[in-house]
């Protein structure tokens, strides 16, 4: 074998787990959403944690745990996740009113306000960048 079939290989294995990973994540995800719907968040919570270990980059897992702890009643940690979550996509207006919501639940009333203010002007960014007469993506 050459370095460079040893280096496709293991281009295929990275690739290999990185989607193994991603579907993990997804999966473990479902799991913690049908143990939210249940009325089990702590449950969810270690559930959405796992899909985190998975994929630290799993978007809907960040959703998910932050309502989770919302509901399991953990506000600060929920805002810690939002936190997290918008640090992973700044320009993400979900992620930013996320944090309002937690922010509002744990009564940071201002910095709730504030937070969805950013969600709004990265919603009108985004309906600016699209093309005239078409559907934002919003």
């Amino acid at each position: 074998m050459t370095n460079r079939t040893k280096q496709t290989h293991g281009v295929i294995l990275i690739k290999g787990v990185t989607e193994m990973s991603a579907s993990a994540a997804e999966n473990l995800s479902q799991s913690a959403i049908d143990q939210l719907e249940g009325g089990f968040p702590d449950e969810a919570v270690q559930l959405f944690r796992a899909a985190f270990r998975a994929d630290s980059e799993c978007v809907e897992a960040y959703h998910g745990l932050i309502r989770a702890l919302r509901d399991a009643g953990r506000q600060e940690q929920s805002i810690g996740a939002a936190l997290a979550l918008v640090a992973l996509t700044p320009n993400d207006p979900l992620a930013h009113t996320a944090l309002s919501v937690s922010l509002q639940h744990a009564g940071h009333l201002p910095e709730a306000e504030a937070a969805e203010i950013r969600a709004r002007i990265l919603e009108w960014k985004i309906q600016l960048q699209s093309p005239p007469g078409e559907d934002s993506p919003l």
